[in-house]
Protein backbone atom coordinates (compact mmCIF):
# COMPACT_ATOMS: atom_id res chain seq x y z
CA UNK A 1 0.00 0.00 0.00
CA UNK A 2 1.55 3.31 1.14
CA UNK A 3 4.62 3.54 3.32
CA UNK A 4 4.70 5.49 6.57
CA UNK A 5 6.51 8.34 4.82
CA UNK A 6 3.64 8.68 2.34
CA UNK A 7 5.65 7.29 -0.58
CA UNK A 8 4.51 4.37 -2.71
CA UNK A 9 5.19 0.92 -1.40
CA UNK A 10 3.62 -2.51 -1.52
CA UNK A 11 0.89 -2.25 -4.16
CA UNK A 12 2.55 0.68 -5.87
CA UNK A 13 5.71 -1.32 -6.28
CA UNK A 14 7.94 1.74 -5.97
CA UNK A 15 6.67 3.47 -9.12
CA UNK A 16 9.10 6.35 -9.11
CA UNK A 17 7.72 9.87 -9.36
CA UNK A 18 3.99 9.08 -9.29
CA UNK A 19 2.11 10.32 -6.26
CA UNK A 20 0.22 7.81 -4.09
CA UNK A 21 -3.15 9.26 -5.16
CA UNK A 22 -2.30 8.80 -8.84
CA UNK A 23 -1.34 5.19 -8.23
CA UNK A 24 -4.55 4.57 -6.28
CA UNK A 25 -6.46 6.06 -9.19
CA UNK A 26 -4.80 3.60 -11.58
CA UNK A 27 -5.53 0.71 -9.24
CA UNK A 28 -9.17 1.79 -9.16
CA UNK A 29 -9.26 1.87 -12.97
CA UNK A 30 -7.89 -1.68 -13.09
CA UNK A 31 -10.40 -3.01 -10.56
CA UNK A 32 -13.26 -1.23 -12.34
CA UNK A 33 -12.32 -3.02 -15.57
CA UNK A 34 -13.82 -6.23 -14.12
CA UNK A 35 -17.58 -6.46 -14.61
CA UNK A 36 -20.35 -9.03 -14.25
CA UNK A 37 -20.23 -9.59 -18.01
CA UNK A 38 -16.40 -9.72 -18.11
CA UNK A 39 -15.31 -11.18 -14.74
CA UNK A 40 -12.03 -12.64 -16.03
CA UNK A 41 -9.55 -10.56 -18.03
CA UNK A 42 -6.10 -10.93 -19.55
CA UNK A 43 -3.42 -8.27 -19.13
CA UNK A 44 -4.21 -7.11 -22.66
CA UNK A 45 -7.91 -6.85 -21.82
CA UNK A 46 -7.10 -4.74 -18.75
CA UNK A 47 -4.75 -2.50 -20.74
CA UNK A 48 -7.41 -1.92 -23.41
CA UNK A 49 -10.12 -1.24 -20.81
CA UNK A 50 -8.03 1.25 -18.82
CA UNK A 51 -5.81 2.80 -21.49
CA UNK A 52 -2.86 2.54 -19.12
CA UNK A 53 0.60 1.64 -20.46
CA UNK A 54 1.23 -2.12 -20.65
CA UNK A 55 4.21 -1.88 -18.30
CA UNK A 56 2.08 -0.07 -15.70
CA UNK A 57 -0.70 -2.63 -15.98
CA UNK A 58 1.72 -5.53 -15.62
CA UNK A 59 3.43 -4.02 -12.58
CA UNK A 60 0.23 -3.07 -10.76
CA UNK A 61 -1.59 -6.31 -11.57
CA UNK A 62 1.37 -8.32 -10.26
CA UNK A 63 1.19 -6.40 -6.99
CA UNK A 64 -2.61 -6.69 -6.81
CA UNK A 65 -2.29 -10.48 -7.12
CA UNK A 66 0.43 -10.55 -4.45
CA UNK A 67 -1.81 -8.67 -2.01
CA UNK A 68 -5.00 -10.64 -2.73
CA UNK A 69 -6.92 -7.94 -4.60
CA UNK A 70 -6.84 -10.11 -7.73
CA UNK A 71 -6.63 -13.87 -8.28
CA UNK A 72 -4.88 -15.42 -11.26
CA UNK A 73 -5.83 -18.52 -13.29
CA UNK A 74 -3.51 -19.11 -16.25
CA UNK A 75 -3.30 -15.89 -18.25
CA UNK A 76 -6.51 -14.46 -16.82
CA UNK A 77 -7.25 -12.45 -13.69
CA UNK A 78 -10.39 -11.88 -11.64
CA UNK A 79 -11.36 -10.00 -8.48
CA UNK A 80 -9.73 -11.81 -5.55
CA UNK A 81 -11.81 -13.91 -3.18
CA UNK A 82 -10.03 -12.12 -0.33
CA UNK A 83 -11.81 -8.93 -1.40
CA UNK A 84 -15.10 -10.54 -0.32
CA UNK A 85 -13.63 -11.18 3.13
CA UNK A 86 -12.65 -7.53 3.50
CA UNK A 87 -15.98 -6.33 2.17
CA UNK A 88 -18.06 -8.58 4.42
CA UNK A 89 -17.56 -6.46 7.54
CA UNK A 90 -18.66 -3.30 5.73
CA UNK A 91 -21.55 -5.06 4.01
CA UNK A 92 -22.99 -6.14 7.38
CA UNK A 93 -23.69 -2.51 8.15
CA UNK A 94 -25.10 -1.60 4.74
CA UNK A 95 -28.81 -0.94 4.38
CA UNK A 96 -29.64 -2.62 1.08
CA UNK A 97 -32.44 -0.18 0.27
CA UNK A 98 -30.17 2.77 0.99
CA UNK A 99 -27.89 1.45 -1.76
CA UNK A 100 -30.63 0.34 -4.15
CA UNK A 101 -32.90 3.40 -4.19
CA UNK A 102 -30.42 6.00 -5.56
CA UNK A 103 -29.29 3.55 -8.25
CA UNK A 104 -32.89 2.94 -9.32
CA UNK A 105 -33.48 6.68 -9.54
CA UNK A 106 -30.40 7.07 -11.74
CA UNK A 107 -31.61 4.23 -13.95
CA UNK A 108 -35.11 5.73 -14.14
CA UNK A 109 -33.69 9.12 -15.12
CA UNK A 110 -31.46 7.63 -17.82
CA UNK A 111 -34.17 5.48 -19.42
CA UNK A 112 -37.28 7.46 -18.55
CA UNK A 113 -38.95 4.20 -17.50
CA UNK A 114 -39.80 2.61 -14.15
CA UNK A 115 -36.86 0.93 -12.40
CA UNK A 116 -37.52 -1.69 -9.71
CA UNK A 117 -35.72 -4.13 -7.44
CA UNK A 118 -37.24 -7.57 -6.80
CA UNK A 119 -36.35 -10.43 -4.52
CA UNK A 120 -37.80 -13.92 -4.24
CA UNK A 121 -40.32 -14.76 -1.52
CA UNK A 122 -41.45 -18.36 -1.71
CA UNK A 123 -42.52 -18.94 -5.31
CA UNK A 124 -43.27 -15.26 -5.89
CA UNK A 125 -41.20 -12.20 -6.60
CA UNK A 126 -41.77 -9.09 -4.51
CA UNK A 127 -40.96 -5.49 -5.40
CA UNK A 128 -38.97 -4.00 -2.50
CA UNK A 129 -37.91 -0.72 -4.17
CA UNK A 130 -39.15 1.32 -7.11
CA UNK A 131 -38.36 4.55 -8.94
CA UNK A 132 -41.48 5.19 -11.00
CA UNK A 133 -41.50 6.72 -14.47
CA UNK A 134 -42.74 10.25 -14.91
CA UNK A 135 -44.65 9.30 -18.06
CA UNK A 136 -48.41 9.48 -17.80
CA UNK A 137 -48.74 6.15 -19.62
CA UNK A 138 -47.25 3.59 -17.26
CA UNK A 139 -47.56 0.08 -15.91
CA UNK A 140 -48.27 0.75 -12.24
CA UNK A 141 -45.74 -0.70 -9.82
CA UNK A 142 -45.36 -0.21 -6.07
CA UNK A 143 -43.37 -1.58 -3.15
CA UNK A 144 -44.94 -4.82 -1.97
CA UNK A 145 -46.38 -5.75 -5.38
CA UNK A 146 -46.02 -9.49 -5.98
CA UNK A 147 -46.11 -11.73 -9.05
CA UNK A 148 -45.33 -15.38 -9.76
CA UNK A 149 -41.56 -15.81 -10.00
CA UNK A 150 -42.03 -17.78 -13.22
CA UNK A 151 -43.12 -14.69 -15.21
CA UNK A 152 -41.24 -11.62 -16.42
CA UNK A 153 -37.59 -10.60 -16.66
CA UNK A 154 -36.88 -10.21 -12.92
CA UNK A 155 -38.44 -13.61 -12.26
CA UNK A 156 -36.21 -15.15 -14.90
CA UNK A 157 -33.16 -13.67 -13.17
CA UNK A 158 -34.27 -14.85 -9.72
CA UNK A 159 -34.69 -18.39 -11.03
CA UNK A 160 -31.41 -18.41 -12.97
CA UNK A 161 -29.30 -18.06 -9.81
CA UNK A 162 -31.50 -20.11 -7.47
CA UNK A 163 -31.54 -23.69 -8.80
CA UNK A 164 -33.55 -25.05 -5.88
CA UNK A 165 -36.30 -22.49 -6.41
CA UNK A 166 -36.23 -23.10 -10.16
CA UNK A 167 -36.68 -26.84 -9.72
CA UNK A 168 -39.51 -26.28 -7.26
CA UNK A 169 -41.29 -23.91 -9.64
CA UNK A 170 -40.75 -26.19 -12.62
CA UNK A 171 -42.12 -29.11 -10.63
CA UNK A 172 -45.73 -28.03 -11.07
CA UNK A 173 -48.01 -26.32 -13.58
CA UNK A 174 -47.00 -22.78 -14.51
CA UNK A 175 -49.61 -19.98 -14.24
CA UNK A 176 -50.65 -18.20 -17.42
CA UNK A 177 -51.20 -14.46 -16.97
CA UNK A 178 -51.18 -13.39 -20.64
CA UNK A 179 -51.05 -14.94 -24.07
CA UNK A 180 -47.28 -14.39 -23.96
CA UNK A 181 -46.68 -16.14 -20.61
CA UNK A 182 -44.30 -19.11 -20.85
CA UNK A 183 -46.21 -22.14 -19.57
CA UNK A 184 -44.14 -24.92 -21.14
CA UNK A 185 -41.77 -26.11 -18.42
CA UNK A 186 -39.10 -27.37 -20.81
CA UNK A 187 -39.08 -24.03 -22.61
CA UNK A 188 -38.84 -22.11 -19.35
CA UNK A 189 -35.98 -24.34 -18.21
CA UNK A 190 -34.07 -23.47 -21.39
CA UNK A 191 -34.76 -19.76 -20.93
CA UNK A 192 -33.54 -19.88 -17.32
CA UNK A 193 -30.32 -21.54 -18.47
CA UNK A 194 -29.91 -18.90 -21.18
CA UNK A 195 -30.41 -16.12 -18.63
CA UNK A 196 -27.62 -17.54 -16.46
CA UNK A 197 -25.33 -17.63 -19.49
CA UNK A 198 -26.24 -14.11 -20.67
CA UNK A 199 -26.39 -12.59 -17.15
CA UNK A 200 -29.56 -10.69 -18.06
CA UNK A 201 -33.14 -11.35 -19.17
CA UNK A 202 -35.54 -9.63 -21.55
CA UNK A 203 -39.24 -10.42 -21.66
CA UNK A 204 -42.18 -8.94 -23.56
CA UNK A 205 -45.81 -9.42 -22.57
CA UNK A 206 -45.29 -12.25 -20.06
CA UNK A 207 -46.81 -10.70 -16.93
CA UNK A 208 -48.89 -7.92 -18.48
CA UNK A 209 -49.95 -7.55 -22.11
CA UNK A 210 -47.94 -4.93 -24.00
CA UNK A 211 -45.34 -4.53 -21.23
CA UNK A 212 -41.61 -5.22 -21.48
CA UNK A 213 -38.72 -5.58 -19.07
CA UNK A 214 -34.96 -6.03 -18.99
CA UNK A 215 -33.40 -7.33 -15.75
CA UNK A 216 -29.98 -8.17 -14.28
CA UNK A 217 -28.77 -9.83 -11.05
CA UNK A 218 -27.27 -8.38 -7.86
CA UNK A 219 -24.97 -10.51 -5.69
CA UNK A 220 -23.65 -10.37 -2.11
CA UNK A 221 -20.18 -11.00 -0.70
CA UNK A 222 -20.74 -14.77 -0.84
CA UNK A 223 -21.69 -14.48 -4.53
CA UNK A 224 -25.27 -15.41 -3.62
CA UNK A 225 -28.15 -13.70 -5.39
CA UNK A 226 -29.63 -10.72 -3.53
CA UNK A 227 -32.24 -9.75 -6.09
CA UNK A 228 -32.93 -8.46 -9.59
CA UNK A 229 -32.84 -4.94 -11.00
CA UNK A 230 -35.35 -4.33 -13.81
CA UNK A 231 -36.39 -1.51 -16.09
CA UNK A 232 -39.96 -2.02 -17.24
CA UNK A 233 -42.56 -0.12 -19.22
CA UNK A 234 -45.10 -0.24 -22.03
CA UNK A 235 -43.88 -2.13 -25.09
CA UNK A 236 -44.96 0.92 -27.09
CA UNK A 237 -41.92 2.73 -25.63
CA UNK A 238 -39.90 -0.40 -24.86
CA UNK A 239 -39.97 -2.66 -27.93
CA UNK A 240 -37.57 -5.59 -27.89
CA UNK A 241 -34.85 -3.63 -29.73
CA UNK A 242 -34.97 -0.88 -27.09
CA UNK A 243 -34.62 -3.51 -24.36
CA UNK A 244 -31.52 -4.89 -26.10
CA UNK A 245 -30.13 -1.36 -26.33
CA UNK A 246 -30.52 -0.95 -22.56
CA UNK A 247 -28.98 -4.28 -21.52
CA UNK A 248 -25.53 -2.83 -20.77
CA UNK A 249 -27.08 0.05 -18.84
CA UNK A 250 -29.16 -2.24 -16.63
CA UNK A 251 -26.26 -4.65 -16.06
CA UNK A 252 -23.95 -1.77 -15.13
CA UNK A 253 -26.42 -0.41 -12.57
CA UNK A 254 -27.00 -3.87 -11.10
CA UNK A 255 -23.24 -4.18 -10.78
CA UNK A 256 -23.09 -0.81 -9.00
CA UNK A 257 -25.34 -2.25 -6.31
CA UNK A 258 -23.29 -5.45 -6.14
CA UNK A 259 -20.10 -3.47 -5.62
CA UNK A 260 -21.69 -1.17 -3.02
CA UNK A 261 -22.85 -4.23 -1.07
CA UNK A 262 -19.34 -5.70 -1.15
CA UNK A 263 -20.63 -8.38 -3.48
CA UNK A 264 -18.73 -10.51 -5.95
CA UNK A 265 -19.46 -12.31 -9.17
CA UNK A 266 -20.20 -16.05 -8.84
CA UNK A 267 -17.82 -18.48 -10.53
Amino acid sequence: MLGRDGNEAGLAGGAGGHTPLLVLGKITEILNAFTLREPALTLRDIQQATGLPSSTVQRLVTNLVAHGFLDRAGDRFRIGVKMAYWAAAAAREVDVLAVVNPVLKDLRDLTGETACFFRAEGEHRVCIAVAETRHGLRREMSVGRIAPVSVGAPGRVLLAWNPELAERVLGHELPQLTAGTITDRDELRKLIKQTAADRYAITVGERVDSASGVAAPVFDSAADLVGAVVVQGPTLRMPYDKCVEWVDLVVEHAERITRALGGRIPD
